[in-house]
């Protein structure tokens, strides 16, 4: 058995339960982890059933509400306090679970972990951070929706956050950090970004500046910031642009003859790009700055990302990165109070 925990909101998601369930058990079966479906306990079963039953890793907690898409953000801290997303976030306070994963109303998911397992000290908003594929590998970009109204002191913490979990993700010493803007030019951009760029350049990050939207795919920086509006417009229309190009390639080979055969030929390689563009493999985006784990999935998560997003919490809670972030959080805000200290003397 594994020491790893992670709960999963079985009731969360566009295709939930069933889809959550099946993606539980593709866990179970790859992983070394042990699962807590918390929901509706005999629709959970019900649905572990159909899929030819419970593995010997997978248990239940029952959870009798379920947060909606309609609901709002502050539903399961007031009126659905039951609910399957806050007692995932309750089950990781309590030291029952590692981490928790969810595919429902992200905004419900980000309060719950916010309230329940509580801030890292030295952070003052959490970041969903997720990784894109990029020419030179892979890019890391946040904030993807968490915040959508942020200052720069957010934007700074999440150039921190995100510099640290680029390092442990990308096994790279001096991650390089840009943030996203209109222009490379240090003037081009918003008063939050000429602000923001001011902060980061004091910060000793490995700061490049600013970063157009081309950067975030040709592998100019490791990892690329900006407020959660932003940010999710541009994951969302990535995710769409990797649909397009795979559904108009599979249209346009098979319009004629010669295009099946080349179509045939270099399967292999449509299939691989297909890879790198699905989000499905990627499971989830990790909320950094929260006590413990939280990885938030897509809304539409097949069984194949919840599965995803069980390894992707897996790996957070064995590297121990919540832990690791408020360690060299509080090492940076130390070194910055020395700094101005001596500064004044």
């Amino acid at each position: 058995m594994s020491d790893v925990c992670i709960a999963l909101d079985a009731m969360g998601g566009d295709h939930a339960p069933s889809e959550v369930v099946k993606g539980a058990i593709l866990a179970a079966a790859e992983f070394a982890v042990e699962i807590i479906l918390v929901g509706q306990e005999d629709v959970v079963r019900r649905e572990l059933a159909a899929a030819g039953g419970t593995p010997r890793n997978i248990s239940i907690v029952d959870a009798r509400e379920i947060v909606t898409m309609e609901d709002t953000a502050l539903a399961p801290l007031r009126r659905k306090r039951n609910s399957s997303v806050r007692v995932c976030a309750n089950l990781v306070a309590e030291g029952k679970a590692n981490a928790f994963v969810s595919a429902g109303n992200t905004g419900a998911t980000w309060t719950s972990a916010r309230a329940v397992m509580g801030m890292i000290e030295g952070v003052s908003r959490p970041a969903l951070a997720t990784v894109l594929p990029s020419l030179k590998g892979h890019t890391l970009l946040l904030d993807v929706g968490a915040n959508v109204d942020a200052k720069p002191n957010h934007l700074r913490e999440f150039a921190v956050m995100g510099h640290f979990y680029a390092q442990m993700l990308f096994n790279i010493d001096a991650p390089r950090v840009g943030l996203l803007s209109i222009g490379e030019e240090e003037g081009k951009g918003n008063e939050l970004t000429k602000e923001t760029y001011r902060v980061l350049k004091e910060t000793g990050l490995n700061f490049i500046g600013n970063a157009e939207g081309r950067d975030v795919f040709n592998g100019n920086a490791d990892v690329v910031v900006c407020d959660g509006f932003i940010g999710n417009v541009v994951l969302k229309a990535s995710e769409a642009l990797g649909e397009f190009v795979s559904t108009t390639l599979r249209q346009e080979m098979r319009k004629t003859l010669p295009r099946k055969i080349g179509g045939l030929l270099a399967k292999s390689a449509f299939e691989g790009l297909k890879k790198r563009m699905d989000y499905s493999e990627y499971g989830g985006a990790p909320l950094l700055g929260v006590k413990g784990g939280c990885i938030v999935c897509h809304g539409r998560s097949n069984a194949k990302a919840i599965k995803n997003a069980i390894r992707v919490a897996r790996n957070f809670a064995i590297n121990r990165i919540d832990e690791k972030i408020m360690t060299k959080v509080s090492d940076l805000h130390k070194r910055e109070h020395d700094s101005s200290v001596l500064a004044t003397q």
